[in-house]
C-alpha cells in the first residue's frame, strides 16, 4: 500500500477539518483508501492528495459538492459546469458592480447639493394591465388640471377596477423636454382589460428588469430638477437608457392640500453598459 495518512494528517497536510473529510466519506465525494474494521480509523494515500486537491479547486471555484461529485465521476463534463459557472460569476460581478456604483452615487449624493433631495435605487418595474390615455396636449397645466379627470370618469363608466396597490404613471413620448404640444401617456394599472373606447386603450406592459429610481417631493414645476439628477446620474455611473421616463404619483392634489407634499416617483428604464 501507498504511504498511509491518518485523518487527522491528511486533514493538516491539507489544511481542512477531519469533520469535512468525514463529510466527503459520507457522501460519496472521497472516501478513504482504508478504514479499520476494528477502530473504525480512516486512513488516506498520497494518490488521494491529487483527488482531495481537485475537490477543493472546484470548490473554490464556486461548484457545489454535488456538481463536483458528478465532474470526478464523468471527467467530460467539466467544460460544461465550468462554462455555467463563469456565467453565473459574471452575472454575480456585474451585481456587485451596480451595488458598488450605488454606494459611490449615495455617498457623492451627501456630499453635494442633492443630499435631503435625491438617493436613486435600481428595481425592476412590474409587468401591468393599464388603461391608458395619449394625448398631444397644449403644455402642462392643462395636462395636469384637464386630462387626469377625463380618464377617471372615463374609466368609471367603463367599470374599470384599479390594481392594488395603485400604479399611476405617465410617458412622455417626445423623447426631450418640451414646453407645449407636449405627447403624453396617461397609464392606470387595472385588474383586466376592458374593449377600447375613444378614450382610454387597454394593454399590457412587460415589466422593466432595472429602472433607476428617486423620488421628487413637491410640485410639478420642480421635476426638471429631478430629470436633470436622475440623466446626470445614468451617464456617470455607466448606465444606458432603454426607454421612455414614466412619472409615477404616489401623493398629490387628491390626497395633500400643498404642493410641497406631492410626491412623485421618476422612473428611467436602463441596463448598464457592457464594456
Amino acid at each position: 500500500m501507498k504511504y498511509v495518512f491518518t485523518i487527522g494528517m491528511f486533514s493538516k497536510i491539507n489544511r481542512i477539518t477531519t469533520k469535512t473529510l468525514r463529510h466527503y466519506d459520507e457522501i460519496g465525494l472521497l472516501k478513504p483508501e482504508h478504514v479499520d474494521e476494528f477502530t473504525g480509523y480512516r486512513y488516506y494515500t498520497t494518490s488521494q492528495l491529487v483527488d482531495l486537491h481537485k475537490i477543493l479547486t472546484l470548490k473554490q471555484m464556486g461548484l457545489s459538492l454535488n456538481d463536483i461529485k458528478e465532474v470526478l465521476e464523468n471527467p467530460k463534463a467539466i467544460d460544461l459546469f465550468l462554462k455555467l459557472k463563469e456565467e453565473d460569476v459574471l452575472r454575480t460581478i456585474e451585481a456587485e458592480k451596480a451595488k458598488l456604483l450605488q454606494i459611490r452615487s449615495y455617498l457623492s449624493c451627501r456630499e453635494g447639493e442633492y443630499e435631503k433631495m435625491y438617493t436613486p435605487i435600481i428595481k425592476e418595474l412590474p409587468e401591468v394591465i393599464v388603461a391608458s390615455m395619449r394625448q398631444v396636449v397644449e403644455n402642462y397645466g392643462v395636462f395636469f388640471h384637464l386630462c387626469p379627470n377625463v380618464m377617471a370618469k372615463e374609466m368609471e363608466r367603463l367599470g374599470c377596477v384599479c390594481a392594488v396597490p395603485e400604479y399611476c404613471f405617465n410617458i412622455y413620448h417626445d423623447g426631450e423636454y418640451k414646453e407645449k404640444d407636449i405627447d403624453v401617456e396617461i397609464c392606470e394599472a387595472v385588474t383586466e382589460m376592458k374593449e377600447d373606447s375613444d378614450i382610454l386603450k387597454f394593454k399590457k406592459i412587460d415589466k422593466v428588469p432595472s429602472a433607476v429610481c428617486v423620488l421628487h417631493k413637491g410640485p410639478y414645476e420642480r421635476l426638471g430638477e429631478a430629470y436633470a439628477f436622475v440623466f446626470n446620474w445614468i451617464k456617470e455611473n455607466n448606465y444606458e437608457v432603454l426607454d421612455h421616463p414614466r412619472e409615477s404619483y404616489i401623493d398629490g392634489i387628491w390626497n395633500k392640500e400643498s404642493a410641497e407634499d406631492w410626491l412623485t416617483e421618476l422612473q428611467v428604464p436602463v441596463r448598464l453598459k457592457v464594456d
